[in-house]
């Protein structure tokens, strides 16, 4: 399997991102989604991990699923919420057990009851991403990026010089999802005033049901534009039209940001490939 840092350095990435089931038929569908993905020869696919290790070992068997039964190139999610540095040290040794070597390190979403979670031996991400760096050099390692701020930062200053820092020590980023390309240029301008020019691969996120996206834009700080919002409200009573505007603006925007020479596209697919399979049509990328 590649090191994505190596994927990277030879050319464009594409890329899909899962979460790990939770019941039998969740992993059904997951299974099929890979499958039905895996004809558009992704360059890697990553799995996300919860709040607090809550998919931690449903994550890990995803991960390691992709690993042994599929050609594809798996990056697993780890995030630093709730968790001891000897209980990271045990992740990542399980990840090199069954030869992962990319870790996408994430300070990861706050607890759901702040007040009865386990204290965490890491105050930012970056200390994740040190300590992974420190476990297995030869991991390749990726963080977070966030075009429009990570909502928890004091400033957009700040907020770049901490992406700037993690940069230095990981590989890549790849953002949040976003939906105007400026709010990507000014993020990759803003690293290279600051010497960083490590790729940052731009998130896409087909918007295929308002209510859900309007809820993660909430909680990653992710601005819905007016333009965007306008033309939702005009189809919101027709689940077919938002899909299909969900479809075309992903598609304007990962051409816009191809044109402008990002270094690849990652899909958040929500487990299910239709949007993406439909925007790979679009932007004559299927084989």
């Amino acid at each position: 399997m590649a090191h994505i840092a190596e994927l990277l350095a030879a050319g464009r990435t594409y890329s899909f991102e899962f979460s790990p089931p939770g019941t039998e038929a969740g992993w059904m569908t997951l299974g099929r989604t890979i499958a039905e993905l895996d004809a558009l020869h992704p360059s890697f696919v990553s799995v996300t991990y919860g709040a607090g290790g809550g998919t931690r070992r449903r994550t890990h068997e995803a991960v390691a699923w992709i690993r042994k039964e599929t050609p594809v190139t798996p990056m697993a999610h780890l995030t630093c919420v709730s968790h001891t540095r000897d209980e990271i040290g045990e992740i990542l040794d399980a990840y090199d057990a069954v030869e992962v070597e990319n870790i996408l390190a994430l300070a990861g979403d706050p607890p759901n009851d702040p007040a009865n979670a386990r204290p965490s031996e890491y105050r930012y991400a970056l200390e994740l991403v040190e300590h992974v760096r420190e476990h297995n050099p030869q991991f390749s390692i990726g963080v977070a990026a966030h075009p429009e701020v990570h909502p928890r930062s004091a400033s957009s200053n700040a907020d770049r010089d901490h992406l700037a820092a993690k940069l230095r020590v990981a590989d890549f980023a790849i953002t949040q999802f976003f939906f105007e390309v400026d709010s990507y240029l000014g993020l990759v301008e803003e690293m290279a005033a600051r010497d960083i020019h490590k790729p940052v691969i731009p998130g896409i996120m087909p918007i295929t049901n308002i209510a859900s996206v309007a809820r993660m834009a909430q909680l990653s700080g992710a601005a819905i534009p007016a333009w965007l919002t306008d033309r939702l409200d005009a189809v919101a009573d027709d689940p077919d039209a938002v899909r299909a505007v969900g479809v075309e603006t992903a598609t304007n925007l990962a051409a816009a940001l191809l044109e402008e020479g990002a270094p690849g596209l990652h899909f958040f697919t929500l487990n299910r490939s239709t949007a993406t399979r439909e925007i790979y049509a679009n932007l004559g990328l299927a084989p």
